[in-house]
């Protein structure tokens, strides 16, 4: 998923990218990547037992992102 925040008066281009990918023993994966459109970004994995907890915390993201201008 994919999210982005331009305002270009105030120079904001900014992306969020999250994706869900497995582990190799059964457990899961939410990768972050976010920083300035065109730019390499920082990256963060947060790892979770199963594929819903993993959902759940992309969701949860999505919403803060959501509050902050992302669409």
């Amino acid at each position: 998923m994919d999210l982005t925040r331009i305002d270009a008066p105030n120079n904001v281009h900014r992306f969020y990218r999250l994706e869900i990918m497995p582990g190799l023993f059964g457990d899961w994966s939410l990768v972050r990547e976010w920083g300035r459109i065109g730019q390499p970004g920082q990256v963060r994995v947060d790892w979770f037992d199963t594929e819903a907890a993993a959902k759940d915390a992309r969701f949860d993201i999505q919403m803060q992102k959501a509050k902050r201008g992302y669409e």
